[in-house]
């Protein structure tokens, strides 16, 4: 046996353990850090308004239905756009991308918090949207380009899953904190001055990525942007002019259009921005329907529950945030376990579990009346919820990725996260609607059982689409990432 004094063992025992740094760590710990600045911000600016939206509602006169804009104008724009911000960054370099789309993020922020009407807040809010699908979808590439070794990379990816899953939470008791200390202006105002720090530090510490020169999608991202504001609107509009109206039957029937355009562009464009081979497994199919289903019920729970607490409860906006804390709790909790459950029981199992318990979760809130209180009625739910999210998306992300070339790895991601934001949108103005429909002006909870009902209708869909994947159960490997399709 040598003895660990050899050369032979202490070159072993320097590979393993480095005494030294690489030369540009330090830059790159700070690139690194500055990029995930900016996608906390990103994150927190889907939920950082939620727990704002009574004082909106009161101040700029918006309707039951009409403040959900708030939420779905940066949704659609955002979920709409996103592959074509990941497109644009190919061509044009991701940090150039990463700087316009944060510029126009910082700049529509501070002109929300100044908007005067309902009308140039929900602008501004789709025109935040627009710069979050520009910024986002650099990120993870600059975070990977900019570490300096393996190890680097892995705690830079470790980083981003954490501020990607704790940003909602943040959001909700950042929000509540602001409106509550000064106005629902400041959830937008907040952005301002971390959003200037960002573009004037981070051409100092993060390099610019090779470009890869082609052609850009625009029929394709007008078609899925389009298509998608126009069924919401169909949606949003139907409680004032009824599911029969020209409005209403007008917005879905250009919307489904729309998106027919984009299947047909999709397949013959040489650069497409949506890959309709990624829609050829029958997996990857169920798994996002059911993502965007269970999304878009689970936006039930930041839009009503929030005014649940605080226009029927009286709570204020900081002590509303602190009140969905069990849902992310229980999101982070059954994290750490399911990637053993899913070697163990398999993917379909645990989304079929997941979806069933976020059905009986809004079932629950659909009970709650005047004598309920949130102990009762809301911690039970919110910590169910939180559960079955936990059992839903870790499996039904790994079957969307799973059998993915790496060539084709950045696409079927994208598609993910498209699915995820236009699901919620278009959920939203679903229990939004349903909501208007049964609403009696001046008081909440009329409407409140129908629009939670809806929501679990949206459960069922997800239901129903993991129990198609556990009919048609292949062998468990073929739902790991990486398993051929």
């Amino acid at each position: 046996m040598p003895s660990t004094h050899s050369p032979r063992a202490r070159n072993q025992t320097a590979r393993e353990a480095p005494t030294e740094l690489p030369p540009n760590a330090g830059k790159a710990a700070a690139g690194i850090a500055i990029v995930l600045v900016a996608q906390l911000m990103i994150i927190l600016d889907a939920t950082v308004v939620n727990v704002a939206l009574p004082h909106i509602a009161t101040d700029l006169d918006f309707g039951p239905a009409a403040l959900s804009w708030v939420l779905n104008g940066y949704t659609l724009a955002f979920g709409g756009l996103l592959l074509l911000g990941g497109r644009i960054g190919d061509v044009f370099g991701r940090l150039r991308t990463f700087w316009l789309g944060l510029a126009t993020f910082t700049l529509f922020s501070l002109l929300g918090g100044l908007a005067p009407t309902s009308e140039l807040l929900v602008t501004f809010r789709a025109l935040q949207g627009v710069g979050a699908a520009l910024a986002a979808p650099q990120v993870l590439a600059l975070l990977t380009t900019s570490a300096p070794d393996d190890a680097a990379r892995n705690r830079a990816l470790a980083l981003f899953a954490a501020v990607s899953s704790g940003g909602g939470t943040i959001g909700l008791i950042l929000g509540g904190l602001l409106t509550d200390a000064g106005s629902w202006r400041w959830t937008m105002f907040i952005n301002v001055p971390i959003g200037l720090a960002v573009l004037a530090l981070v051409g100092r510490y993060v390099d610019e990525t090779a470009r890869r020169p082609g052609r850009f999608d625009v029929v394709g991202a007008i078609s899925a942007t389009g298509g998608a504001v126009a069924i919401v609107w169909g949606l949003i509009e139907a409680p004032e002019h009824g599911w029969g109206s020209w409005q209403t039957i007008g917005g879905l029937v250009v919307g489904l259009a729309l998106i027919g355009a984009l299947v047909i562009t999709e397949s013959r464009v040489a650069h497409p921005l949506l890959r309709l081979g990624l829609l050829r497994s029958h997996r990857r199919v169920g798994s996002l329907v059911l993502i965007a289903s269970f999304v878009g019920a689970q936006f039930s729970m930041f839009y009503l529950v929030v005014q649940y607490l605080e226009n029927q409860l009286g709570w204020g906006p900081l002590t509303a945030g602190v009140a969905f804390v069990p849902l992310t709790a229980g999101i982070f909790a059954v994290s750490r376990v399911t990637p053993r459950l899913l070697a163990r029981v398999g993917a379909p199992t645990l989304m079929v579990i997941g979806s069933l318990g976020g059905a009986a979760g809004f079932l629950w809130l659909s009970q709650i009346d005047s004598s309920s209180t949130y102990a009762a009625a809301v911690l039970g739910p919110l910590l169910l919820n939180g559960v079955s999210a936990g059992l839903v998306f870790m499996p039904s992300t790994a079957t969307v990725l799973a059998g993915v070339e790496p060539e084709h790895a950045g696409a079927a991601s994208g598609l993910l996260q498209t699915f995820q934001q236009l699901g919620g949108a278009v959920g939203l103005a679903v229990i939004a609607s349903v909501y208007a429909a049964n609403a009696v002006p001046g008081e909440f909870l009329p409407g409140v059982h129908e629009a939670f009902l809806a929501a679990a209708i949206l459960a069922g869909l997800a239901l129903a689409s993991a129990l198609s994947l556990a009919l048609r159960r292949s062998p468990r490997a073929a739902y790991a990432v990486g398993a051929a399709d």
